[in-house]
């Protein structure tokens, strides 16, 4: 009986078991619901009023799709090129942005530590700074950065040198007017 009801509860939604139930007593009125319905409850079965006869199963049989890499479309591959070329040449730009703007930080910090600094030890910063900035226009026109990403870093170099001037003295800002 547990192998019956082990079968009936993994096949239930299965039409083919339903057609070979056979009542024990036909005259039982609470059998009548279970024409294929869904709330037909597993207590007939144990109670033995419901027997099942064993059914032979039909061997399925089923496609398997493999899904083998198959031969990419002539343009397919070219784009495929394209990008790996754009990719090389945006990391080598992207590396290059990096670089400078990492050499402006560094000389920023280096005057920023100096406690006798002069003021007109910020024109070579400045140089570098002009350089950083052309590096990044360039890579924002032909597509590498964002716009927003070119004027972000560029913003951040401005704040920093500003910072230092502001740190030895050099530039005061303007006071907030208050309204």
């Amino acid at each position: 009986m547990a192998a019956a009801t082990h079968c009936i509860s993994s096949c239930w939604g299965l039409q083919h078991i339903f057609e070979t139930l056979s009542l024990s007593n036909p005259t039982t009125t609470a059998l009548k619901p279970l024409s294929f319905s869904a709330n037909t409850s597993l207590s007939l079965f144990s109670q033995g009023a419901v027997t099942m006869s064993p059914v032979q199963r039909v061997p399925r049989h089923s496609i398997v799709c493999e899904a083998a890499p198959m031969k990419k479309a002539d343009s397919a591959a070219k784009r495929a090129r394209q990008a790996e070329k754009r990719r090389i040449y945006n990391k080598a730009r992207k590396s290059e942005i990096r670089t400078r703007m990492k050499k402006v930080l560094d000389e920023l910090e280096v005057l920023r530590k100096k406690p006798d600094a002069q003021p007109d030890e910020v024109q070579p910063i400045e140089a570098l700074i002009a350089e950083a900035y052309s590096v990044i226009d360039k890579a924002v026109k032909v597509g590498t950065l964002h716009r927003n990403t070119g004027a972000r870093r560029k913003s951040r170099l401005a704040r920093r040198k500003k910072a230092v001037e502001v740190h030895h003295g050099w530039y005061t800002p303007a006071p907030v007017p208050t309204a």
